[in-house]
């Protein structure tokens, strides 16, 4: 089985007080883009995961990311046997992307189907949930208003279909609880959904990412990406989740040779 767990961005991006629970309430949009990594699963042998990593770098201890907490909760829940697993990385980690909690998702998911298991949407999100708060979302893997600490996920209907996404990653790696702790989150947020502005154009001044003037302060290159995207025609750019990648919506593919040549890492695509 092969699949293909995919990044995301956020349109506009609120943090609100914290709650009993030790997390920032959040509200925005977030939105699924085709950066994909890879991750295979076969069955294995005996009661163990078997994870071959390829690709960019993941920090810390390979056995201890979130694929691995996956299968072990998988395992605690369901009595999955052993399962050799191959996850090679394309999702920059660190960017704001939500690369591995896609990863822990999809392999959610992916032994939900290879063992016949059967596990409603709604479970796989509660269980996805306790693994990290952008986990939830890639269950259903479509756009949708997020809210609470990224659990609660109401369906939304817009769409990007036709535009030229770019996303740049300059190479910085943000910690998520740094940006948090160095943030203002707001005294409170806003009761409903997030409503867009139906036109991209008057996105640029209304839809907002708290995390930006932090992470713009701390490291400037990150700031000149949004300014170099705005300078080739953006209709609208913005940080995506705690940073660092910037993402940009045109009306014609951007040359993005500018910031190959910085080394940094790129990102293109017509959406569908």
């Amino acid at each position: 089985m092969v699949l293909f767990p995919n990044a995301k961005i956020n349109l506009g991006l609120h943090i609100g007080p914290k709650r009993e629970d030790g997390f920032h309430a959040i509200q925005g949009v977030f939105y699924p883009i085709p950066w994909c990594d890879v991750l295979e699963l076969l069955p294995g042998k005996g009661n163990e995961l078997q994870l071959h990593l390829s690709g960019m770098a993941i920090e810390g201890d390979p056995q201890h990311n979130l694929v691995a907490r996956a299968f072990a909760l998988m395992q605690q829940q369901y009595g999955c046997p052993g399962v050799q697993a191959w996850l090679h990385k394309n999702i920059p980690t660190g960017a704001g992307l939500g690369g591995g909690s896609a990863d822990a998702a999809f392999m959610l998911r992916g032994l939900s189907e290879l063992f016949a298991l059967n596990i409603p949407p709604d479970t796989l999100k509660a269980l996805a949930a306790s693994l990290g708060s952008d986990c939830p979302f890639f269950i259903d893997n479509a756009p949708a208003w997020v809210q609470g600490r990224g659990e609660i996920i109401t369906p939304c209907a817009v769409s990007l279909s036709g535009y030229h996404l770019a996303v740049v990653h300059p190479g910085v790696h943000v910690p998520t609880a740094w940006a948090y702790q160095a943030s203002s989150p707001r005294t409170s947020l806003p009761e409903g959904t997030a409503l867009l502005p139906p036109d991209v154009r008057n996105w640029k001044e209304v839809v907002v990412n708290d995390f930006e003037s932090v992470v713009f302060a701390r490291w400037p290159e990150v700031a000149a990406v949004r300014k170099s995207l705005y300078a080739q025609g953006a209709l609208y750019a913005s940080m995506s989740g705690s940073g660092s990648a910037v993402f940009a919506l045109f009306e014609e593919a951007p040359d993005l040779g500018v910031f190959s040549r910085q080394g940094y890492r790129v990102f293109s695509a017509l959406l569908p």
